[in-house]
């Protein structure tokens, strides 16, 4: 199927995305690898998918998460934050708060709940991204737009509660290969003006990486060295709380299973999922699939527990999402019959129930969390 045309200004965007990302290429002997052209694609100041002003979330974007599915997978996670900070936090930082439509719904619900925190620091790289997120707040709650503040970097410490929807995914990957008894890592290089893929013998960390999967012949699968290392780095600030981190993925076991021997890497533009992403640099986004194994085993080097890991489905039923429903009387079909829909869509297998993990990570938080109460799988990571 064809995907949409742009229109003129996007496609010239594009073009200058294109350039910015042959030029880095021309300057590096004429290769970079994946993880260096998605990083480019997505962060390139002024210029990548996330630093450029076109709109991404939603109908009128490129895909719909979670928060703008519904809000009410931000008034049910908002009970298992309110569990965190009744240990004695007070504070929340997400990372990546995209619309700013978790963090709005989560504020009302913490509000309602007489639990609305201290602080609510939102660590956003996007100066575009930034600007959306601060007008949803200010049309939705603007009594509490003085509890916000904005980081382009983590704080030197932090304690209390860390959220991550959707953000693992969208960072850097190496790509590599098993060929011919070899592992290569795959690269981007340019021929008639045109991306394409370029490999080379893996060397330094992906290849170390790589070495300890033991992958069989052919196959070919993404490193995920930014996530782990964002992940470290976050170990090294939490002092004491509880880091949730939601996004598609597998245990490691599943992750490298036969049937995904061609990687994960996956793009989204204008609600197409496609697999080419040299399509349109700048104008969609670029995701890998998490391997959760990964990211609990760097939690564990930088001395945080992973305290849960389960389904974004059982997460929910576990927070109470049925109680949350109830609020809503069934008789009154023209808001319930869409609440429902709207929960199929955040728990149904065959939607985002079980492809979505939740993972817990803490540090200094002993009590067991709400949401893993019933089929935490920690032990298949």
């Amino acid at each position: 199927m064809p995907l949409p045309e742009p229109t003129p200004d996007a496609r010239e965007h594009s073009d200058r995305v294109a350039e910015h990302i042959r030029g880095e290429i021309a300057a590096s002997a004429g290769w970079i690898s994946f993880a260096r052209y998605m990083e480019l694609a997505l962060y390139a100041p002024g210029l990548g998918y996330y630093s450029a002003g076109a709109k991404k979330l939603g109908k009128a974007g490129d895909f719909v998460t979670a928060p703008e599915i519904s809000p009410l997978y931000g008034q049910t996670l908002a009970r298992q934050v309110m569990q965190v900070l009744e240990a004695g936090f007070d504070e929340i930082l997400e990372v990546g708060a995209g619309s700013g439509a978790l963090a709005a719904t989560l504020l009302e619900e913490l509000e309602h709940s007489g639990k609305v925190p201290r602080s609510y620091l939102i660590l956003e790289l996007s100066a575009d991204l930034r600007e959306r997120s601060r007008d949803t707040l200010a049309a939705k709650v603007p009594h509490l737009l003085e509890r916000v503040g904005w980081l382009n970097r983590l704080p030197p410490a932090f304690s209390g509660v860390v959220l991550g929807n959707e953000v693992l995914d969208a960072m850097p990957v190496h790509v590599v290969r098993m060929q011919g008894g070899k592992i290569e890592e795959g690269g981007v290089g340019v021929r008639d003006d045109r991306f394409h893929w370029s490999w080379r013998l893996a060397a330094g960390e992906p290849l170390e990486a790589a070495r300890s999967l033991k992958l069989p012949e052919g196959f070919r699968t993404e490193i995920q060295l930014a996530a782990r290392g964002f992940v470290r780095s976050l170990a090294g600030v939490l002092e004491k709380g509880v880091a949730l981190f939601v996004d598609y993925g597998f245990p490691q076991k599943e992750y490298y299973h036969p049937q995904r021997k061609e990687g994960t890497l996956m793009c989204h533009y204008r609600h197409y999922a496609h697999a080419d992403p040299f399509f349109l640099p700048g104008l969609q986004d670029i995701t890998s699939h998490v391997d959760f194994s990964a990211i609990a085993a760097a939690a564990r080097e930088g001395g945080l527990e992973a305290a849960g890991y389960t389904s974004q489905a059982q997460f929910l039923v576990n927070c109470g999402i049925t109680e949350v429903m109830s609020r809503t009387p069934p008789e009154d079909a023209s808001v319930f019959l869409p609440l429902a829909n709207q929960a199929n869509r955040l728990m149904s297998p065959a939607e985002m129930g079980e492809l979505f993990k939740v993972i817990a990570l803490t540090r200094g938080f002993s009590k067991p969390l709400a949401g893993f109460e019933e089929g935490d799988r920690r032990q298949s990571l």
